[in-house]
């Protein structure tokens, strides 16, 4: 099936050197590059896994590294990314930079985003997770470990290390209904 793969990689494009400029993926173990190659341009897949600077389209995207570009999938996953993750799962294990949304039920929202480190931009989605926000929550529910520089607007938003209207206008509360800040 690689073989099968690679060849019409070959066909589709002119294959320079050290150049990846497009991937098929079935999954991560049957693609034309093999996981552990960086791809430059336009990934197709089922289930696709490479560190990337490329548009990503498919139902599993993955982020291996530093990537960066337009993931369009169900699921969308990363170490760190920097861009646009549009699906109804957004998970970046590390920090991200840009806007994590999608389309959930026609809005343009995402079910769930989580980014572990820092989020640096906006998480469009019900629920939304971030290590360390930098940026804006608009969800049902917004929860930030910490915050620098955030604003939370939902039903339910949370950020722990807040404390109780004392440091108002710089921070809110830990927890507040319709909206919480810190700057």
């Amino acid at each position: 099936m690689k073989r099968v793969l690679a060849l019409i990689a070959t066909v589709i494009i002119a294959n320079g050197a050290g150049a990846r400029p497009f991937n098929l993926s079935l999954t991560p173990d049957i693609a034309i590059y093999d996981r552990s190659e960086t791809i430059e341009g336009l990934t197709l897949s089922i289930w696709g896994e490479n560190q990337q600077t490329s548009l990503a389209i498919g139902l599993v995207n993955g982020m291996i590294g530093q990537s960066a570009g337009l993931s369009a999938g169900i699921l969308n996953y990363a170490d760190n990314y920097k861009g646009l993750q549009w699906g109804l799962i957004n998970y970046t294990k590390q920090d991200f930079s840009g806007w994590q949304g999608g389309p959930f039920f026609g809005l343009l929202v995402s079910a769930m985003n989580y980014t572990g480190g820092t989020m640096t931009g906006l998480q469009l989605g019900m629920v939304n997770y971030a290590g360390h926000l930098s940026g804006l929550q608009l969800g049902l529910v917004n929860y930030a470990e910490t915050a620098e520089a955030g604003v939370q607007v939902g039903l339910v938003n949370i950020i722990p290390n807040n404390e109780w209207f004392t440091n108002l206008p710089d921070e809110l509360a830990p927890a507040m209904i319709f909206v919480n800040w810190r700057f």
